[in-house]
């Protein structure tokens, strides 16, 4: 499994346009084929910085999407409202720690 971690800083005022936005696709990209999970966070102190954190089957399923319509469409919507570039990382858990 492969874990895509995206970190998006936004121009404030663009906030809600991208909330309303990912709002409409998420479904569509979690239910792309090789997502297996997604998650959306925000930053605690600094507000306009938004995290997504996602699941996939391979690093081919993940290059399947950014390959997709859906991903071109979403993703040039996005950056339109970024105030600087985002950072991506594609990771693999090692371990998880137990109490």
């Amino acid at each position: 499994m492969l874990i895509r971690i995206v970190r998006m800083t936004f121009r404030p005022d663009t906030i809600p346009a991208f909330l309303e936005n990912f709002e409409s696709n998420k479904h569509l990209i979690r239910n792309f084929p090789g997502c297996h999970h997604l998650e959306l966070w925000q930053d605690h102190s600094e507000k306009n910085i938004f995290v997504t954190y996602s699941h996939w089957e391979s690093e081919e399923a993940l290059n399947k999407y950014r390959d997709s319509e859906l991903f071109k469409s979403v993703w040039s919507f996005t950056k339109a409202l970024f105030s600087e570039k985002a950072q991506a990382f594609s990771t693999k858990k090692l371990l998880e720690v137990e109490s």
